[in-house]
């Protein structure tokens, strides 16, 4: 048992920080989350879970699905973080007459060079936000298995490869059904998140009014300046690979995710991609709290985002009224936490 001056004995079994690079600095990753927050909240108020989990994904290379009733500041969120961000932004809204092609791009003949080009599509940006992602037929999320996966489009047999960063954020509407498709569970499972959003409390919505009292035209959107380029952004990334978390919580993911394949409450379970996404996700939110370790409280924060949208209810626990998140929080519950 090691001894540190100014903590005592360390019980290497019991410290999470034990085998943690001492010459890892997360500062960086600290001081450009608040930069982007401190920006977006000039304009929106409250949602600070969704802003901390979108920089989440954002600094891991991952995708976020946002579902919420209209007018809760979906879509101004992931613009307002692109804004904050040096880097290429692109919207699609998808309709239900949308085709592939729309979106990935396609080849077109050039007459001056009498040959085809390969015209790219508007996901070819560094934050492609799509907007209302369930009114697009299957055939048209289909087109974003490979891009979102393998940060790539294939077309006629060419394969062009997408400048980092990459990052899509999707809106969902959960209550209007006319006119949308369920999406794929190939496609749900590329997300890293999905976050439910809520209204916000009475306080935040009188805030929202005080506000926007005399500001219609919304022009405090143009006060959120970009504070973060690629560059700084691949840093940061390769400071949180760098994030220790011990054999111990390793094991406890597996766990978690093990338990999902094996509940009577959930006819589909988590794939090992869902392990991965909260192994990468776990370390993200220890450096942007300031910690080199994981703790199995960033697990278990972030377990139910992680998972609600890569797990399927039986038909009987549906009918019996039960939610994912009761069954996934029962789940977290019964899983022995590492000591």
């Amino acid at each position: 048992m090691d001894t540190n001056p100014l903590f005592g004995a360390i019980n290497p079994q019991k410290n999470e920080s034990f085998g943690a690079d001492p010459d890892l600095d997360v500062t960086p990753v600290m001081v450009m989350a608040e930069r982007v927050k401190n920006q977006i909240s000039q304009v929106i108020v409250g949602q600070e879970p969704l802003q901390d989990l979108m920089l989440v994904a954002l600094f891991t290379g991952g995708h976020v699905l946002l579902e919420g009733v209209p007018g809760i500041a979906k879509t101004l969120s992931a613009k307002l973080l692109a804004q904050s961000i040096r880097a290429d932004f692109s919207r699609i809204q998808f309709t239900p007459d949308l085709m592939p092609a729309d979106v990935v791009g396609t080849t077109v003949y050039n007459l001056k060079l009498s040959e085809f080009i390969f015209k790219p599509g508007p996901v070819f940006a560094h934050i492609v936000l799509i907007d209302e992602i369930n009114r697009a037929p299957a055939k048209t999320q289909s087109a974003l298995f490979e891009v979102m996966e393998e940060r790539q489009v294939t077309v006629d047999g060419e394969t062009h490869i997408l400048e980092a960063p990459f990052f899509v954020v999707a809106t969902q509407n959960p209550i209007e059904q006319e006119g949308t498709y369920k999406l794929p569970e190939a496609q749900l499972d590329r997300f890293l998140f999905k976050i439910i959003l809520d209204y916000p409390s009475l306080e935040e919505e009188k805030t929202i009014l005080r506000r926007f009292q005399s500001d219609f035209k919304g022009e405090i959107r143009q006060t959120v300046q970009s504070v973060i380029d690629p560059g700084e952004l691949a840093a940061i990334q390769m400071l949180i690979e760098r994030v220790y978390m011990r054999p111990e919580l390793l094991d406890y993911i597996a766990e978690l995710i093990h338990s999902t394949r094996m509940s009577g409450d959930l006819f589909l379970g988590a794939s090992p991609r869902a392990s991965l996404a909260l192994m990468k996700a776990s370390k993200a939110l220890a450096a942007m709290d300031g910690r080199t370790y994981v703790t199995p409280d960033d697990i278990r924060e972030l377990a139910f985002p992680v998972l609600n949208h890569r797990v399927i209810l039986t038909p009987e626990r549906e009918m019996e009224g039960l939610s994912t998140r009761e069954v996934l929080d029962n789940l977290v519950k019964k899983v022995e936490v590492p000591r």
